[in-house]
């Protein structure tokens, strides 16, 4: 099992997309096994986007951020990480194919709806920043045995 943290950007959450882009990561079978509703700090952006700090387009990015409220979550399942990845698309939503989340929903680079791990290193550390051990609470629902042939674990 792999996980990967995803943020419901601001404009995800003023948009009312969360439940929607949610269940679509649900409907996947992926397992939710945290979640919580935070106001990011400049100080948390910092942290969180570390190597983007003295990039030229940081400072806008951090006011965006920092701008409403965000959904942190983590989701658990094989292959997780990747598969969420091709489930968002491409980064602007002008680019993202139908289908996609971004392409879905979004029409930006920057505001880009969700935040999701970009490798298993990433997802640790980003996990870290957003959860305790305490807060993840894994689980197999009862349906597992409906979503993966018993040979493909």
């Amino acid at each position: 099992m792999e996980r990967t943290l995803i943020l419901f950007k601001p404009d995800c959450v003023e948009r009312r997309l969360v439940g929607r882009i949610l269940s679509r990561f649900e409907d996947k079978g992926f397992g939710l096994v945290a979640m919580k509703l935070l106001r990011i700090t400049p100080e948390l952006a910092k942290q969180h986007y570390a190597e983007h700090v003295e990039k030229p387009f940081y400072p806008s990015l951090e006011k965006f951020i920092t701008a409403s409220p965000v959904v942190a979550a983590v989701l658990e399942g094989p292959e997780v990480i990747r598969v969420v990845r091709d489930m968002l698309g491409p980064t602007n939503g002008l680019n993202a194919p139908a289908g996609t989340i971004r392409g879905d929903f979004g029409s930006s680079r920057q505001m880009n709806l969700v935040h999701a791990s970009d490798g298993p290193e990433a997802a640790k550390r980003e996990i870290e920043i957003y959860f305790r051990a305490d807060e993840i609470h894994s689980w197999t629902p009862t349906l597992a045995p409906w979503l993966q042939a018993e040979d493909e674990k």
